[in-house]
């Protein structure tokens, strides 16, 4: 085992495009961490870098004690587990778990014992003789994970390995990679696109943005705690509403103003983000997770409320998700608009950046005894105690 180290590490490709930049973060020893972020934000150039199989252009990476820098792949005492299962058709389960060992020349009785180890921590005793073509997408993955785990590496570098599988198998796979690091207690970096993967597996998860890091921390710091407007638009499902929103003081406190609702901000926010006070009568970007909306008719009667039309009603057994329009702006900010474009919304945001308030639609986590159903007129609760203010230049936290 042992800690992995980025040191101000770049990584520039021939044509000029900044893939990493400048990149610091130190990997505990036995550490699972997990890089996350839209597509082309510089995750997996970080990862093939640890690996080897990509050149750094600055900057240094140490496994352990050791600057493996110039070091070939071989050499820095890693192992790859990869979107494709890699194996070879013609060798067993076996075979393709002990590969690696064979081509070491490690002892035949030590190769076997290693193997069963192996095949025992995963499951796949009853599979030894099979070829690959006779598995399943799950088995397959396993057998990769096991020709990772037999070498017995300092760290495993991990290349969104579920992206294949279904999402019944995926979320019985993460469990299971999971529960396998946590025993084998080796240093893991984990890539994925998928923030629900990141959250539930990492004891830290790293969300990057056009090869900058945004934030490191732990899951449930990084989903109540977001530094900046990117994070918090990121990290949750559904994502956290957006909307443009104004600070006033109002009976010696502050208070926000959006849609036509003025939302007061309470003295247990304000005090903890003192520098809401520089914000009076100044536009800010508020954050209300849809889990802190709810159905008026259940929820805190004593609670600020925002008018709005239901537009969709998602029953999902323990919980209803309901989108409903309001008369508010949506944020519109660079990172507002990246965010858009990585999960396909095609539509302009463009237009909603000036003129009057058009109607927004936001999406609320609603107890699933609500009776709202589409096209209702609702009232909707907002916990103010939980709300998030960035300021709508910088996109950064107000704290």
């Amino acid at each position: 085992m042992a800690d992995v180290v980025f040191d101000g590490v770049s990584k520039v490709f021939g044509d000029d495009t900044r893939a990493v930049d400048e990149l610091d973060l130190a990997i505990d020893d036995g550490e699972f961490i997990v890089l996350v972020g839209p597509s082309g934000c510089g995750k997996t150039t970080a990862l093939r870098m640890v690996g080897g199989l990509e050149p750094i252009t600055a900057g240094t990476i140490s496994i352990g004690d050791r600057v493996v820098n110039r070091l070939s792949p071989k050499s820095r005492d890693i192992a790859m587990v990869f979107q494709s299962y890699a194996l070879y058709p013609h060798l067993s389960v076996a075979d393709n778990i002990g590969f690696s060992l064979k081509t070491k020349r490690v002892p035949k009785d030590e190769i076997r014992r290693r193997v069963l180890e192996t095949a025992r921590m995963l499951d796949l005793e009853p599979y030894l003789k099979r070829k690959p073509r006779a598995l399943s997408g799950g088995q397959r993955q396993r057998v990769a994970m096991g020709r990772a785990i037999v070498r017995q590496p300092q760290a495993f570098l991990m290349d969104e390995p579920l992206s294949n599988l279904d999402a019944k198998l995926r979320v019985q796979m993460r469990a299971d990679i999971k529960k396998l690091q946590s025993e084998l207690d080796v240093t893991t970096i984990y890539v994925t696109h998928d923030q629900i993967e990141a959250m539930t597996m990492g004891d830290r998860v790293a969300v990057m943005r056009r090869g900058r890091l945004q934030q490191v921390a732990p899951p449930e710091v990084l989903y109540h705690e977001p530094v900046n407007v990117f994070v918090a638009g990121f990290i949750g499902s559904p994502a956290m509403n957006l909307l443009e929103a104004t600070v006033e003081r109002h009976n010696g406190g502050l208070r926000v103003s959006v849609a036509d609702t003025q939302i007061e901000l309470g003295d247990a926010l304000t005090s903890a983000r003192p520098g809401l006070a520089d914000y009076e009568n100044r536009p800010v970007v508020l954050g209300i997770r849809p889990e802190h909306l709810e159905d008026a008719a259940l929820g805190d009667p004593a609670r600020p409320r925002l008018h709005g039309h239901a537009e969709l009603r998602e029953a999902i057994g323990s919980e209803t998700l309901v989108h409903f329009s309001v008369a508010a702006r949506q944020a519109v900010t660079d990172d507002v608009r990246e965010l858009a474009q990585d999960v396909g919304d095609d539509r302009t945001l463009d237009g909603l950046a000036s003129g009057p308030p058009p109607t927004t639609t936001i999406v609320g986590r609603f107890d699933p005894r609500t009776r709202i159903r589409e096209g209702d007129m609702i009232e909707v609760a907002v916990d103010h105690t939980a709300l998030h203010v960035f300021d709508p230049d910088s996109g950064l936290a107000i704290t």
